[in-house]
């Protein structure tokens, strides 16, 4: 699929990500160029310190018999001095221009994916996993925050200052700066290949760690299923084995990654080891300073460090490329077809609906709905009944133009729904779904969801007519009360009642409920049904409901099968005719004895 995420954090097509990449920050050229020239001068005022050290030293070895020149180490300590503070001034002014830059860039690129989300039709979400599209909002966006932050800046100080200490290296002598040339290097490749392993058992590592919490998860939220099969001993197995293979590729991750070091270490030594001997010799020979020694040490550290940082880099800038790459794919993602302009608008809903020769699919190979027509009068209370994957709650998705049809049309009031924005077609219906939907805030606002405006007598009329009033007043704070994110501090049965209640705030001419009394008992589903006869009078209502017996009352009842209306009629009707319908009802009340 198109949005898995890249093996190993590379990205897919290296070359096009990067370009994605530059073209997004055009609009940031000018300071990124700005901190990149910053980070080059701080690199090069940097260079030139060791080499003048080095002179210091020569100086004072070379004046000790005579008496120190004082006044020339001092020029030469103050030039150190204020090469040093330039230095460290032009790396904070890069740091903080790009700090400002990845900050605003990525500030940017949230909104601009809050705004696809907004415009992304329900297709989209109904065939992705929003924990991804959470993850591209989070996770990569923090991982370009903290590449542009660092590695432009890292790029440039280390090609800089490889670049710059390889020509002063050979300035101060060949035979030296060849020793450096071929140890380090080596250095880096071998352990870029013990990197290479650790790498592998760090990739396992994050597989099984992510395997572990999922049993971790799985093991909490089931451990009354767990309980009462007494499998608690399995479950402790299967975890066990589970950590101790994560405890196994942990340390083998560990103990490769941190052989780095020492073999970095090893080969350093090596080469100062030479570089001095070799050193030593020349210095006896006057081929060259001993304080020229002294800088070429130095040097030699600050050779080795680039290298080694340029490495460290190439993988983090795949990972800036995967990331940037999952995100712009989300941000190119089809959007909804926009609104009709001109639109049109109903000014006096009745409420009558019509579909007219409609036909649907999810996807073009498989055809959910064949054909439909029906006309529903203004004020009918309509059933839609029939097995799973009949197509009900895909005729509700076409009506609220969550999806638009292949073919035929829908008309409200003879309006086709095509020919509306889907805003305010949406407007025209209350919703209650089956799987409710609250946000952490107090009862008062998640009532008010759909209607700002209402004010809290409306709110409270609207929670007397659901029968919900009485659950709320017992709430420490009432209306006031918090509900917590995940709503847990209430019950299923409580949820759906007050969603009930808020799509009757927003006091809609139209009404829609999907499987709303799912979630209740017997006793608070007859409240809700005579609530709900009081409130939809007189308004075009549907309800979509595998429970029979809650539709018994409706005006019009559309027994759905593959997609087609095979039957419709109003209760008494259908089951005379013996049909479908019938042996939908008579097998739930066979099944209820």
């Amino acid at each position: 699929m198109h949005n898995d995420i890249p093996e190993s954090g590379k990205p897919k097509n290296m070359k096009d990500s990067f370009g994605v990449f530059l073209k997004s920050i055009k609009g940031y050229r000018f300071p990124i160029i700005l901190s990149i020239i910053f980070a080059v001068g701080s690199a090069i005022l940097g260079l030139f310190i060791p080499k003048i050290l080095g002179d210091m030293t020569t100086i004072a070895v070379e004046t000790f018999e005579e008496g120190i020149d004082w006044g020339t180490l001092a020029g030469k300590a103050w030039l150190a001095i204020g090469l040093f503070c330039g230095s460290a001034l032009l790396n904070y002014a890069q740091a903080y221009i790009l700090a400002v830059v990845s900050a605003k860039y990525t500030k940017g690129l949230r909104e601009m994916i809050l705004d696809k989300i907004s415009k992304l039709p329900i297709a989209y979400f109904d065939k992705h996993k929003f924990g991804d599209t959470l993850s591209r909002m989070s996770n990569d966006i923090d991982v370009l925050t903290t590449s542009m932050s660092q590695e432009i800046a890292d790029i440039s100080l280390s090609l800089t200052t490889l670049i710059g200490v390889m020509i002063i290296m050979l300035t101060i002598s060949v035979p030296l700066s060849l020793i450096s040339f071929i140890v380090v290097p080596v250095s880096v490749l071998v352990v870029g290949k013990i990197m290479g392993y650790a790498q592998k058992y760090f990739r396992e590592q994050q597989n099984t760690l992510g395997v572990l919490n999922g049993k971790i998860e799985e093991d909490y939220s089931g451990q009354i299923i767990i309980k009462a099969n007494s499998y608690e001993d399995l479950a402790l197995r299967d975890f066990n084995r589970t950590n101790e293979k994560l405890a196994t590729v942990t340390r083998r991750a560990q103990i490769f990654s941190s052989l780095s070091f020492p073999v970095t270490h090893i080969f350093t030594n090596i080469g100062y080891v030479a570089v001095c001997v070799l050193g030593g010799l020349f210095v006896i020979e006057g081929r060259i300073n001993i304080g020229d020694i002294q800088a070429f040490i130095q040097y030699v550290s600050r050779f080795n460090r680039p290298i080694t940082e340029i490495a460290a880099t190439t993988s983090t800038i795949q990972s800036l490329l995967a990331a940037s790459e999952r995100i712009f794919e989300f941000l190119n993602e089809t959007e909804e077809e926009p609104d009709p302009e001109p639109s049109k608008t109903i000014d006096n809903v009745r409420g009558e609906v019509e579909f007219h020769n409609v036909c649907f699919g999810y996807s073009e190979e498989q055809p959910i709905i064949h054909n439909f027509s029906v006309k529903i009068e203004p004020g009918m209370k309509v059933a839609i009944v029939g097995p799973t994957g009949a197509g009900k709650t895909t005729l509700i998705n076409l009506l609220m133009r969550f999806y638009d049809p292949s073919s035929g049309y829908i008309t409200i009031d003879g309006v086709p729904t095509r020919e509306m924005k889907r805003s305010d077609v949406r407007k025209l219906f209350g919703m209650v779904l089956q799987d409710t939907w609250l946000f952490s805030g107090t009862v008062e606002e998640n009532l008010r969801y759909s209607n700002q405006k209402a004010s809290l007598d409306d709110v409270k009329r609207a929670a007397k007519a659901s029968n919900v009033n009485h659950i709320i007043e017992a709430l420490p704070k009432g209306y006031k009360s918090d509900i917590s994110e995940d709503s847990d501090n209430i019950s299923a049965g409580e949820k759906q009642l007050i969603t009930i209640a808020r799509a009757m705030v927003a006091n809609p001419p139209m009404m829609i409920l999907d499987e709303a009394t799912s979630n209740v008992d017997t006793r608070t589903e007859q409240l809700i049904q005579d609530s709900f006869e009081k409130l939809t009078r007189g308004r075009t209502s549907f309800v979509i409901a595998h429970r029979l017996s809650t539709i018994r009352n409706s005006d019009l009842i559309l027994v759905m099968r593959d997609g087609n209306i095979v039957e419709q009629g109003n209760h008494e009707s259908l089951l005379k005719e013996n049909g479908f319908y019938a042996e939908l009802y008579n097998s739930q009340f066979a099944d209820n004895n």
